[in-house]
């Protein structure tokens, strides 16, 4: 069959593919119509069962990046979509493939990260098959939305609902294509000719507009923390907090929204300073512009002051008061929010100082950041206090950079000594909270931004559990920086079960020579105890990064980093 060209509907950049091309199955049509609906970019594990249809996507103009197990190929599609903007796509074979990815398609469901998984499964009569499963129960478990090919009649249809599901309701969608349907004959006539439309912005009500203005108006301490909802609002969020005389601040998966605003706080909740932290809990009025406002946030509540007011803006009806009491839900998309309350201001005539004064600019300017905190030097001769290590890093790593940090007792480190541009310098892939998915996030977050310095922070075990991917990051030869916080164990294990007397050799290891490994990979490999160590790190960035560099970091024992109290109060 013959399918005219429709115009891309999410990403206006995307070259389209030729104007006619020939289709003969339903794997192949559904390949096309992707391709046409303007997804970005492929990530998988190819076998019998995806083979065909990812051939026709890459025939179709869509790259395509292989990874090494299709966990790592999720949760770059994952990072993709976050840092892109693009609708990011994991292919995946049938049954075993499919369980392979289900960690990375569980943090970007719990993630909202608009994202399609176009997997192959067995035919209905194949009830026999080893690789049978359940694969539409396995996707709703972990919080994904299960669509699939139902026929070759349906197969646009299908194809076309699942692309809007993702990025109109910014879901996470696994798209089954049974085995028997993608070899059957794509029908005649069927294919996408005409482009989408864009997905509507809600407005909230003017009711709310007036409620929310209203108590911006009686705020003498008003202070914005930003989420992932508000990423795509932050010069509407920030021109409001001038009026208003707010502060702002970000939740962690916001982090560089503000930077450049001399009122900005930096990150709200576990990974604040001390400063950052008081200036939150002192606020009478805290709005949340697509942010959960949940226990990391917001410190299991402890950043909410008795008498402050709580607000949150969001999309979703159900997230709305959802992880603490709240005075004013609007629900409403946070740009068209933010200018809707500035507009009814300025009619208002309303325009405050709060605490928008010379004076707090300084204040932030000298006390906001980590790195700007005095605190004991805990190396020894063998180990490289973290802190010291990645304020080091920080002055010698190019500012054009993109940060992706792995999850461990290390995170904090990376994710606030590390400056980024912007919030597309930041990618933070927690919300299930697994280790092991850094390496992945950071090749999916370089591929989005190949213009910046990729740069990694993991811990050795998250680092080992995903090193497959290493192959990966060195055959696409991306130039990054993968900062391994190498404590020889389960750090956070370690010291959260220290003071019970437990029996720690569980989590602890004897010490891996990463450096060797990586080496073996093929990438440049350094080992770090002291910064004098650093050497090798400012000559790799001097030139000619012909190959990832991987900082074997053996770190000294911070007692328990200063976050891990609060995120282990949530277990």
């Amino acid at each position: 069959m013959t399918i005219t060209t429709g115009s891309p509907v999410l990403n206006e950049d995307v070259t389209p593919p030729s104007a006619t091309s020939r289709c003969d199955s339903v794997a192949e049509l559904v390949g096309i119509t992707l391709a046409r609906l303007g997804i970005g970019h492929v990530f998988g594990v190819v076998g019998s069962g995806n083979f065909v249809v990812t051939n026709a996507l890459r025939r179709e103009g869509v790259p395509y990046t292989a990874a090494r197990h299709e966990g790592g190929a999720a949760t770059m599609a994952d990072a993709y979509g976050r840092m892109s903007g693009k609708v990011g796509v994991v292919t995946t074979h049938q049954g075993c493939g499919l369980t392979n990815a289900v960690t990375g398609i569980g943090e970007a469901a719990k993630s909202r990260t608009p994202m399609i998984v176009v997997t192959a499964d067995t035919a209905a009569s194949a009830v026999r098959s080893n690789f049978t499963i359940d694969q539409d129960a396995l996707a709703r478990s972990v919080g994904a939305v299960a669509e699939r090919i139902h026929s070759p009649q349906s197969a646009v249809a299908d194809t076309v609902r699942a692309y809007r599901t993702a990025v109109n309701e910014r879901r996470t969608v696994v798209l089954s294509l049974p085995t028997d349907i993608q070899t059957m004959e794509a029908p005649i006539g069927n294919g996408l000719t005409e482009p989408l439309e864009p997905r509507q912005r809600v407005r909230p009500s003017e009711a709310a507009v007036t409620k929310l203005a209203a108590l911006i108006q009686g705020a003498k301490k008003p202070v914005f923390v930003a989420g992932r909802g508000g990423r795509e609002a932050g010069p509407e969020i920030a021109a409001l907090a001038e009026t208003a005389g707010a502060l702002v601040a970000t939740s962690a998966v916001a982090h560089g929204l503000f930077n450049g605003d001399p009122y900005s706080l930096g990150i709200s909740g576990g990974f604040s300073s001390p400063f950052t932290a008081d200036a939150v809990r002192e606020a009478d009025l805290i709005v949340g512009w697509g942010c959960a406002l949940n226990m990391w946030t917001m410190r299991h509540g402890s950043l909410i002051g008795p008498g402050t007011k709580v607000v949150q803006v969001d999309l979703d009806d159900s997230a709305l008061g959802a992880n603490r009491p709240i005075d004013l839900g609007v629900l409403g998309d946070c740009r068209e929010t933010a200018l809707a309350v500035l507009n009814e201001l300025r009619s208002a005539g309303h325009q405050a100082v709060g605490l928008r004064t010379p004076e707090m600019a300084d204040r932030i300017a000298r006390h906001a950041r980590w790195n700007s905190v005095e605190t004991a030097d805990l190396s020894t001769a063998e180990a490289i206090d973290p802190r010291v290590l990645s304020r080091e890093l920080d002055l010698i790593l190019p500012a054009n950079r993109i940060v992706s940090v792995d999850s461990g007792n290390f995170m904090g480190y990376p994710s606030t000594y590390l400056s980024v541009p912007d919030e597309f310098g930041f990618c933070f892939t927690q919300a299930f909270q697994s280790i092991g998915l850094g390496l992945s996030s950071a090749i999916g977050a370089a591929i989005a931004h190949p213009e910046r310095l990729p740069v990694l922070g993991t811990g050795d075990g998250g680092f080992l559990m995903a090193i497959s991917e290493l192959e990966t990051l060195v055959r696409e030869r991306i130039p990054m920086v993968v900062i391994v916080y190498n404590d020889s164990a389960y750090g956070a294990e370690v010291h959260h079960f220290d003071a019970d007397d437990e029996d720690l050799e569980v989590v602890r290891f004897p010490t891996t020579d990463i450096a060797s490994i990586a080496a073996g990979y093929g990438a440049t490999a350094v080992t770090v105890r002291c910064l004098a160590d650093l050497a090798p790190v400012e000559e790799w960035v001097a030139g000619p990064q012909n190959a990832p560099l991987v900082i074997d970091a053996r770190i000294a024992s911070d007692g328990g980093a200063w976050w891990l109290a609060e995120a282990f109060k949530g277990h």
